[in-house]
């Protein structure tokens, strides 16, 4: 499973066989998820024609895939390289933010790049992916973490003076995901990337309450695609907690196929739902009261927790007799589709499975653990659904917004 034509061929093997054509689909020209796959970067760009190659990280994650190394082997085939190291805010983190696209504009105009390379996690690919689609240049993936499943993305989640929006930016022509670099990524960014796989859970669940009650596209190969990832992720919890190399690999696969399967849909749904909502409501907190930012998949993780449980809590009080107003008008809302809607709740695991789930890959499994606090998960249980209020979210039901 280490070539690009073993996860894209799977994933269009199984749309033919079903009739989904897939020839509008902007795949990368090629995935390479095996030991040492960052040594193929520059060959690849050679290959490409790319004469000026800016390559974009932070302080860590440059040391991390030995990017002087990367450097120097790019410039002894005569391509032109150069580094931008993002630099982080007043708190210390580096953010997908209006200062970190405008350095990395700069430094792509000042360099005079053709292309750019994301070294890093899902921060720097989102702050890298814009610049680029800005540009008007193609940029390239260098996966140092298996944190996220945004690594194929078409779309930046910026934050834009505090507020945390999603704008249309470009996917990577190519992915080098080297295992060797991934198997020694810290214990709490592989955590956070079982984290964000966890969330399909949810995610997944609120698409079917989207499609059903919402009138929402669904696709249920894109569906079962993301499930069968997270499945497999969930079947071998133990060898991501371990972060044994087998571990890794299926953590970075099912990151990269769950990417995949978002974009032959063209949208997040299968992939993101209110326990994403709540992360983003969470992050723009963090960020307004100038506090340290938590990974993504962290909080994806523990907001899935969240998430289940106030679903359980409150498809119940649908059910009930003697529902009070707001149950009511839920149960009104999702009327006879109720008891199936009910049905696909159970299918999911419960919040305590979810929260020991994370406990065995290593993560934070509770929102306090994160240094998020019981009103602020309650604010965001009431107000999240706004941060993307044309998705038809159970929440957004809950709150009588849809």
């Amino acid at each position: 499973m280490n070539q690009h034509t073993d996860i894209v061929a799977f994933v269009r093997q199984g749309a033919e066989a079903r009739g989904i054509r897939l020839s509008e689909v902007a795949f990368p020209d090629e995935i390479v998820l095996a030991p040492g796959a960052a040594a193929r970067l520059p060959v690849y760009l050679k290959g490409k024609g790319h004469r000026r190659v800016l390559l974009v990280g932070d302080p860590i994650t440059m040391a991390a895939a030995k990017g002087d190394g990367l450097a120097e082997a790019l410039r002894g085939l005569g391509i032109v390289a150069e580094t931008t190291l993002v630099k982080p805010n007043a708190a210390g983190d580096v953010v997908a933010d209006e200062a970190s696209v405008v350095q990395t504009l700069l430094d792509i105009q000042k360099h005079g790049a053709d292309v750019a390379v994301a070294i890093g996690a899902g921060t720097l690919h989102d702050i890298v992916r814009y610049a680029a689609f800005s540009a008007g240049l193609p940029f390239v993936s260098v996966p140092t973490a298996p944190s996220v499943d945004g690594f194929t993305s078409k779309g930046a989640p910026l934050l834009i003076r505090g507020d945390k929006i999603t704008v249309a930016a470009i996917g990577p022509s190519a992915i080098f995901a080297d295992t060797d670099v991934l198997s020694r990524a810290p214990a709490l960014m592989v955590a956070a990337g079982f984290g964000d796989m966890l969330g399909k859970y949810t995610s997944l669940f609120d698409w079917k309450v989207g499609h059903a009650i919402g009138e929402e596209d669904y696709d249920s190969y894109v569906a079962a695609l993301t499930a069968g990832a997270l499945a497999e992720c969930v079947a071998n919890v133990e060898a991501i907690g371990e972060r044994t190399p087998e571990g890794i690999e299926t953590l970075m696969r099912a990151l990269i196929v769950s990417g995949l399967a978002m974009l032959i849909f063209g949208q997040s749904h299968s992939a993101s739902g209110a326990e994403h909502h709540l992360s983003h409501y969470w992050e723009m907190e963090l960020l307004r009261t100038g506090r340290r930012q938590v990974l993504h998949g962290a909080k994806v993780g523990a907001a899935c927790a969240v998430i289940a449980e106030h679903y359980r809590h409150w498809l119940g009080l649908a059910a009930a007799d003697d529902a009070f107003e707001a149950a009511a008008a839920l149960n009104a809302r999702l009327g006879d589709r109720l008891p199936e809607i009910a049905a696909w709740l159970g299918e999911i695991p419960t919040a305590s499975r979810i929260r020991e789930l994370l406990q065995i890959a290593g993560g934070p499994d509770l929102p306090e653990a994160l240094g998020i606090g019981a009103e602020l998960v309650a604010r965001s249980l009431r107000e999240a659904d706004e941060i993307r209020p044309g998705r038809k979210t159970l929440l957004r039901f809950i709150n009588g917004r849809s």
